[in-house]
């Protein structure tokens, strides 16, 4: 791998001087801002190298545009603690197979290292766990890796979900939000994804849920990337259909509440409805609409898939169905390729 050149690389030590140099003659407001980058570049492991976007400033603008228009779907890679045995298990690896969250964690890197070289230009997008994103891909940053295929890469950002209330789960705190999505805008990360869980139609529990969503946007929002909600409809409760209008109403009534500049993408439970969301997928502030698989098949869920406008795939368990750590490259790879032309086609 090629070294960066000296010009536009500086070290921690250079950027401070020159921003406390400048300060003598800027706004208060503006010194505060320029200590603060300063502080935060020195308070990341990374070498000035690792940090710089990867791709220049205008790659930013580029993967919305791929967001927005690109044909193909977003891969879920991003399987957390409480997930990630399950991931592992249909996969082939049992939990015999690792001593501790550390070796797991290594094993599913291992699982989304051999995807991620697979994809092609089907996927025009990625969900990395952070874990992931701080982690390499044959040898290079994982969202450098990812982009340089022209696969946007996006990070879970949510820390899980709180106890349930109200049919609802919400998501729990995410303390140092803005640090971790300063890190993630620096490593080349396009946007973000957060999940919130409904498993009954109770009207305020779903109000509840959409708005805890679309506040965090918000924020996700003023660090310049984009948000990816997704208040995941329990794909087999008996009022499915029900919690699915009440969830309709609740984003058109926070949709509605976004400022021009405010993006946001959609991810939601494959409906029973045909075009459900087509309002939705139509409206100015939401750059694209995924689906979830929700625990179909890929069959089912592609099938349902085709009954929605407008919507792409973004599946996880859909996606990996079949794939074994047992097989060989060529095996592995045949199999990879069935499943991206089902979530493509």
């Amino acid at each position: 791998q090629t070294q960066p050149s000296r010009e536009g690389c500086c070290s921690y030590a250079s950027i401070s001087t020159r921003l406390s140099e400048r300060t003598t003659v800027q706004q208060p407001n503006q010194a505060m801002i320029a200590f603060a980058l300063a502080a935060l570049l020195a308070s990341t492991n990374a070498r000035p190298a690792e940090l710089r976007v990867r791709g220049g400033a205008a790659s930013q603008s580029d993967m919305l545009e791929r967001l927005r228009s690109g044909e193909g779907f977003v891969a879920a890679l991003d399987q957390s603690g409480g997930s990630t045995p399950a991931a592992l298990k249909a996969y082939g690896v049992p939990e015999s197979d690792y001593n501790d969250e550390g070796e797991m964690f290594d094993l599913v890197h291992e699982m989304r290292e051999r995807i991620a070289c697979c994809l092609d230009e089907r996927c025009i997008g990625a969900i990395l766990f952070e874990a992931t994103m701080d982690r390499t891909f044959e040898g290079r940053p994982a969202p450098a890796y990812l982009w340089s295929k022209k696969i946007v890469p996006l990070l879970k950002c949510d820390k899980g979900l709180a106890e349930e209330k109200d049919g609802c789960q919400l998501m729990k705190e995410i303390p140092g939000l803005e640090k971790t999505l300063a890190r993630a805008k620096l490593l080349g990360v396009a946007g973000t994804k957060m999940r919130s869980r409904i498993m009954k139609a109770d009207e305020e529990g779903i109000k509840s849920v959409v708005k805890q969503q679309f506040d965090v946007a918000k924020r996700i929002c003023r660090c310049g990337l984009v948000p990816i909600i997704e208040p995941e409809v329990d794909a087999f409760v008996e009022d499915k259909g029900h919690a699915e209008e009440i969830l309709l109403n609740a984003l058109h009534a926070e949709l509605h509440s976004l400022e021009p500049g405010e993006l946001v993408m959609l991810k939601l439970t494959l409906p029973d409805i045909e075009d459900l969301y087509a309002s939705c997928v139509a409206h100015p502030n939401v750059v694209r609409v995924l689906a979830l698989s929700g625990g179909f098949d890929r069959r089912e869920a592609c099938a349902r898939l085709k009954r929605q406008s407008g919507v792409i795939a973004s599946f996880s368990r859909a996606l990996t169905e079949g794939l074994s750590v047992d097989m060989d490259d060529a095996t592995f790879s045949a199999a990879l390729d069935a499943s991206c032309s089902a979530l493509y086609d």
